[in-house]
């Protein structure tokens, strides 16, 4: 599989369209995808662009690693794999209506 990068500092505006062309001047993006806030719809400033072949993706980091994309200096480098995380806590079930409060 080829690496997929990290991209940090997207600017809040910057389409998926324009981060997979820039990102083309490296070599041939398999995806690009900007991370998107699920209440909001607004962009987190941040997303991924995988390559096709692991070359081009260490072309991309030292080209882009601190270039600027639309009045934005961009942070590029490796993906790590995402980390479980503990399940949330649903506050309207009641389960911890009474945290933090005695048994008095």
């Amino acid at each position: 599989m080829a690496k997929k990068l990290y991209v940090g500092g997207i600017a809040y505006g910057t389409s998926e369209d324009t981060l997979k062309n820039h990102f083309a001047q490296a070599g041939a993006v398999e995806s690009a995808s900007i991370i998107m806030d699920k209440m909001t719809g607004r962009s987190k400033g941040f997303g991924f662009v995988q390559f096709a072949n692991d070359a081009d993706a260490d072309k991309a980091i030292s080209m882009f690693n601190g270039a600027e994309l639309e009045g934005r200096k961009l942070t590029v480098n490796e993906a790590r794999p995402m980390e479980p995380r503990a399940p949330r806590r649903d506050f309207n079930r009641g389960g911890d209506a009474g945290a933090g409060r005695s048994n008095w």
